[in-house]
């Protein structure tokens, strides 16, 4: 199924059925991320549709009450609707773009421990002193300095214990 597939079929659960009281829209759209993923559509975890049909809610609108009035004839008109998704769609493309670049940079120059340091709290989620000297064999003094720095500027948040640290990282990307 192509895109324009997808996006009709999210248009048709939207404008036909509402199952629940609350929060179809939610649902719509988290059914609308899955199909993406499963069509292969990559930049879904990175980077929220949600929140830029969020940003558009006037135009989602729109686009959605144009189709809905439609629906139910010999012939739908769904062009309003898939208008819409398709920008967002760019939109999302164009906001991955930007936040990879914004990343690029950062990386670019940060020393090597302190990507390593990222890494690994990317992986895990979080990540402790301890367990750093262990995974990356430096110098337990270098990796606090490391670590703070980080959380300076951003990269890294401190996380309940000390020598607990939380990554940041994704809230950048996401």
């Amino acid at each position: 199924m192509d895109i324009n597939g997808y996006s009709n079929g999210y248009a048709e659960y939207k404008n036909t059925f509402h199952p629940f009281q609350d929060g179809n829209g939610r649902l719509s759209r988290v059914l609308t991320t899955l199909l993406l993923l499963q069509a292969g559509y990559a930049y879904v975890p990175y980077c929220s549709l949600e929140s830029i049909i969020e940003q558009n809610k006037q135009g989602y609108y729109l686009a959605l009450r144009q189709t809905q009035g439609t629906i139910r004839t010999e012939s739908p008109q769904w062009g309003a609707w898939v208008l819409f998704f398709l920008r967002s769609l760019d939109a999302q493309m164009s906001r991955l773009k930007a936040k990879v670049e914004r990343e690029k940079l950062i990386l670019a120059v940060l020393p090597e421990l302190s990507l390593q340091l990222l890494e690994l709290a990317k992986e895990r989620g979080r990540i402790t002193v301890k367990d750093t000297v262990i995974l990356t064999n430096a110098n337990r003094n270098t990796i606090k300095l490391h670590l703070q720095k980080l959380v300076a500027a951003g990269h890294l948040t401190r996380q309940g214990r000390v020598g607990v640290f939380g990554i940041a990282w994704r809230e950048q990307l996401g």
